[in-house]
């Protein structure tokens, strides 16, 4: 099984600085493969505002593009179109290309992600799509992986700024009371301000996927 990602950044034609934008997505996807590299090949850019990634499992997808969606600065974001499917390389005498349908579900699935941000579901940010021939297993895991993403991102887009910094911070191991340093806070305010935006539901979230959860 290989998991193929797409990302396009969210509202790219009205960023004011699509250079400095650029430099922040790439920094943002090289630091979270620094704390917890999971991707077989990390998200890179190729035309215009997408990116593609690779990973083996679909739980290393999960947690690494939650990982991304927490660390982004207010303003700047993805949607992501996960496929799962068979992906390979074709030759080209200008570069490699992506192809494969793992490539064509990741490309439906981030078109799901545009359709429902428009209509009820405004903060949808990911979303997965099976090529065809999966088994009944990973069907019933693509339909509740769904179900969850969708409250994960309604949960990650309620965030304030800080809140995801402060998320992410646990995540990767960080204490409250470094986290209130680094944030020139107190501990009970990193405390509270993680207690309201509900990280715990999200931390527990990624130790389940990882394979900690009881």
């Amino acid at each position: 099984m290989v998991i193929a990602v797409l990302a396009d950044i969210v509202g790219s034609r009205k960023l004011r600085d699509r250079e400095s934008a650029q430099r922040v997505l790439d920094e943002t996807i090289a630091q979270v493969e620094r704390d917890l590299p999971l991707a077989a090949q990390p998200l890179t850019p190729t035309v215009g505002d997408e990116q593609q990634g690779v990973y083996r499992e679909l739980e290393d997808a999960l947690v690494s593009l939650l990982m991304i969606q927490l660390r982004l600065p207010e303003g700047i974001a993805f949607r992501f179109g996960i496929g799962i499917g068979e992906v390979r390389p074709v030759e080209s005498v200008h570069r490699e290309l992506a192809d494969g349908p793992g490539w064509y579900a990741a490309r439906e699935a981030i078109d799901i992600v545009h359709a429902r941000e428009s209509r009820a579901v405004p903060r949808t940010r990911t979303w997965i799509v099976g090529a065809p021939g999966q088994d009944e297993v990973m069907q019933s895991t693509i339909t509740a992986s769904n179900a969850y993403l969708l409250v994960r991102d309604e949960l990650v887009g309620a965030m304030s700024e800080r809140e995801r910094r402060l998320t992410y911070g646990r995540l990767v191991g960080h204490s409250q009371q470094e986290l209130a340093t680094q944030e020139g806070i107190s501990q009970p305010s990193v405390s509270k301000a993680l207690r309201n935006a509900g990280a715990a539901a999200l931390l527990e979230g990624v130790a389940a996927l990882r394979g900690g959860g009881e």
